[in-house]
């Protein structure tokens, strides 16, 4: 059995940081369309081998069925449906605002998802560890490939794009948990309904789920300024110049 910061998870992780440098090296040679378009047939590649994979695993159980916990719902799974919308879209305000909210998120979620990997990818067959660990690489070295995307220079507004965009990502969240609550408690999609792991120091459910989505919240918009500080500081920059002039 492997645990989590074990030497099987650590070697997996220290392997997903040499991929990630490497690869967002060799996509700063490419158009950030293309990589949109690899990133695609990344998503649809692991989301096969997942489905298969869950189904085997479940036959006894729910037969041909993929389990409701398997659905593409959670924060780097749904990406896959962001990144086939700016493949396929032509509307060029609707992908940047996807692309707002796509550049933290898959980011914050690829780097936490290697870190605090799941319990099937570090002990499940190779194929479904091996799915787990190259799709997180690939919306990590996304997300990079878009921030560092010279024809596409982020924004104070799209900051405020991406938190609105949280906002109502947060609330179809709520209505998906749900509709496919059936009793089991790890239909937790996006991780609104309780604390991804018991015993955290901050996202606990010791003052109630309330308290817990208030600190949810706070952390995430944490992050999101964090990731656009640049943007933030140069805007407010030009604003104090300005009217100290």
């Amino acid at each position: 059995m492997h645990s989590i910061f074990g030497t099987k998870h650590l070697i997996l992780v220290a392997l997903s940081f040499i991929l990630i440098a490497t690869l967002f090296i060799l996509s700063r040679r490419i158009k950030l369309a293309l990589a949109f378009k690899i990133a695609f047939y990344v998503g649809i590649a692991s989301e096969f081998v997942k489905i298969f994979y869950y189904i085997i695993q479940n036959e006894e159980q729910y037969g041909g069925i993929l389990p409701k916990t398997d659905l593409p719902f959670h924060l780097c799974s749904i990406q896959i449906l962001f990144i086939a919308f700016i493949n396929f879209s032509k509307n060029e305000k609707a992908k940047r605002i996807l692309m707002s909210f796509m550049m933290p998120s898959c980011f914050f979620g690829g780097i936490a998802a290697i870190l605090i990997a799941t319990n099937s990818s570090l002990n499940g067959f190779w194929v479904i560890t091996a799915q787990y660990f190259i799709y997180h690489v690939a919306i990590t070295v996304l997300s990079l490939r878009m921030l560092f995307d010279t024809e596409t220079l982020i924004k104070v507004s799209d900051y405020f794009n991406c938190l609105k965009f949280l906002a109502v990502l947060m609330l179809f969240a709520v209505y998906i948990n749900s509709m496919l609550y059936d009793g089991n408690p790890n239909i937790n999609f996006m991780y609104v309904a309780s604390p991804p792991q018991s015993g955290l120091p901050f996202l606990n459910e010791n003052h109630g789920w309330f308290v817990y989505i208030i600190h949810y919240a706070m952390l995430i918009i944490f992050c999101v300024t964090l990731f656009y500080i640049k943007p933030i500081l140069k805007a407010l920059n030009r604003k104090f110049s300005g009217k100290n002039k």
